[in-house]
């Protein structure tokens, strides 16, 4: 515990949490819910096509969605760091942080089976969409709106006393 408070002192970590500037905690936060909201968003128009909704715009080239979908995560991911370690003895005391990251770890590896299930059949647009497709996709509705949900939880839900 004694290195994450040192860690969260560090000057960057102190600026973040504790500095007036709007390029601190401000700007990180935003960059973090937009990653989040693009990379659910996207995921949702993905998942929405799949299961039925839109039907005349094609799924081929939905493909290319995915390279986005990457980078906001990658945006996400970063900012989230941060923004943890900015306040790590408080958030990885509290256990609605790692449901969280599980939630978010399982939509990642349903991401990736419908991009390779779904996406790496040459003909998806010729034949009707599997139920295997649409299982897929309404896990990653359900898994992308679970990890929002508790991301925005642990806001309201303190540590867990002993762990901090």
């Amino acid at each position: 515990m004694d290195f994450l408070q040192q860690l969260e002192q560090t000057r960057f970590l102190a600026w973040v949490s504790g500095g007036n500037s709007i390029w601190g905690y401000p700007t990180i936060l935003f960059l973090h819910t937009f990653g989040l909201a693009t990379v659910a968003g996207v995921n949702a128009g993905i998942d929405l096509r799949v299961l039925g909704f839109a039907p005349k715009i094609p799924l081929a080239p939905m493909r290319r969605l995915f390279p986005l979908i990457w980078t906001a995560f990658a945006v996400t991911a970063v900012s989230g760091t941060i923004l943890l370690l900015a306040d790590a003895t408080t958030k990885l005391a509290n256990p609605v942080f790692y449901i969280k990251l599980v939630f978010i770890a399982l939509a990642l590896v349903n991401l990736q089976l419908i991009k390779t299930r779904v996406f790496g059949d040459p003909l998806v647009d010729t034949r009707p969409v599997t139920s295997i497709a649409r299982f897929l996709s309404l896990t990653s509705l359900v898994l992308w709106m679970a990890a929002t949900t508790a991301g925005r939880l642990m806001a309201y839900i303190g540590p867990v006393k002993g762990l901090e």
